[in-house]
């Protein structure tokens, strides 16, 4: 790991040595700054986002990590003693940092998974009615008359789009919360 103070972290951001700080931090499992101010903290996750392509995850617990948070693609604001200022600008709120974990592991990879079978869902629907459509043409002479009522076109993307994935989205856990804890590899697998 790497740990970093506030004033070196102000040398690294607006010298020459940004690209030497970021091939040191890529070599590293973890990075830590400490006694950083909220614009130093927001200026590294720019830096990390723009530089190396990656997706970045701020957590942080109070005002001074708002900046921070709102920069990073996600963010986690952890309610407690320095008020909820860092809670109302993020993505996910948790109450201690050691569910974090949790957080990421278990209903990282729920939301992921749920997600991406969603999208093939939303594809298979439109390419059912579309088809649909396409054959009806030529059956009607390609006259542009409409196969159905409307209100039988809004019932049905009422009741496919929103009851199924409303559905899944409750029910569905592909892999116990307890073997996801226990075996982080899990989540990288599904990507």
């Amino acid at each position: 790991g790497l740990v970093i103070d506030g004033r070196t972290l102000e040398h690294v951001l607006h010298n020459s040595l940004q690209n030497i700080f970021l091939e040191l931090t890529e070599k590293c499992r973890a990075v830590v700054c400490c006694q950083a101010t909220p614009l130093q903290k927001s200026v590294l996750v720019k830096l990390v986002r723009s530089k190396l392509k990656a997706m970045t995850l701020a957590v942080g617990d109070g005002a001074n990590d708002v900046s921070m948070i709102q920069v990073a693609d996600i963010g986690v604001g952890i309610s407690g003693q320095e008020g909820m200022q860092a809670v109302m600008a993020s993505d996910f709120a948790i109450s201690q940092f050691r569910h974090l974990r949790k957080l990421l592991l278990v209903h990282g990879h729920w939301c992921y998974t749920r997600l991406t079978n969603m999208v093939l869902y939303f594809f298979y629907k439109n390419v059912t009615y579309v088809n649909l459509l396409f054959w009806y043409q030529f059956f009607c002479g390609f006259s542009g008359t409409s196969m159905t009522d409307y209100w039988i076109l809004i019932l049905f993307n009422l009741l496919f789009t929103s009851v199924p994935p409303i559905i899944y989205g409750v029910l569905d856990k592909d892999v116990s919360a307890e073997i996801l804890m226990e075996l982080p590899q899990l989540y990288t697998m599904s990507q």
